[in-house]
């Protein structure tokens, strides 16, 4: 699995490429100082982006790579929000312990969506109360279906959700593709987001 990584810092930078390449079986596939450029520069090839941020007033483009794990110290919960819409898969803090990272990168790669607590927290308060939706949905989910939304949040797999619900992994892709169609998206990564945004989550 190729992992470019990104830091204006390079003590940081550093430090994450000695992560990777010591983590079997990530490889490094990239190297970058300006964390915009790993966004922008067509010659970067990987599978997973690991990208880290000093700042939360970066502005991320409309779409980022599903499989792009975030390092960055206490963002506001708008520039949460927003980085998810973009599409990053995965957001902790800085100081995350390298086994928190690697977990990061591998959901992400999975195309999981892995938040840390603290900004999940700070993330669901901002959503909170009131609860609120854009508008009613067509249908409604049922409570197997928000059950299996906010196990999606936490970044548990198929595989997971299964065992925690007793069903079949058959069963378990039926409910997210349900809870796909009713909330108008077409990816697992949207559907958290939406369920965030609309207060259906509530981590």
């Amino acid at each position: 699995m190729r992992v470019s990584v990104a830091s204006a810092s390079a003590v940081r930078r550093a430090g994450l490429e000695s992560l990777i390449k010591s983590s079997s079986p990530l490889k490094l596939g990239g190297s970058f100082s300006n964390p915009e450029r790993i966004f922008h520069s067509s010659a970067v090839q990987a599978d997973v982006y690991l990208v880290d941020l000093d700042r939360s007033s970066l502005v991320l483009p409309a779409r980022v790579p599903s499989a792009t794990v975030i390092l960055i110290d206490d963002p506001d919960p708008g520039w949460t929000a927003q980085a998810l819409r973009s599409g990053v898969g995965a957001i902790l803090e800085r100081d995350a312990s390298p086994a928190q990272i690697v977990g990061a990168i591998n959901a992400a790669h999975s195309d999981l969506v892995l938040l840390s607590s603290s900004i999940s927290q700070k993330l669901a308060e901002r959503v909170r109360a009131p609860a609120r939706h854009d508008g009613p949905l067509a249908e409604p989910l049922t409570a197997r279906e928000l059950e299996v939304l906010t196990m999606l949040a936490e970044g548990v797999s198929n595989r997971e959700i299964a065992d925690r619900l007793a069903v079949s992994e058959h069963t378990v892709k039926f409910h997210i593709s349900s809870i796909l169609d009713k909330l108008g998206v077409s990816t697992r990564t949207e559907a958290v987001t939406t369920g965030l945004r609309t207060g259906l989550i509530l981590l």
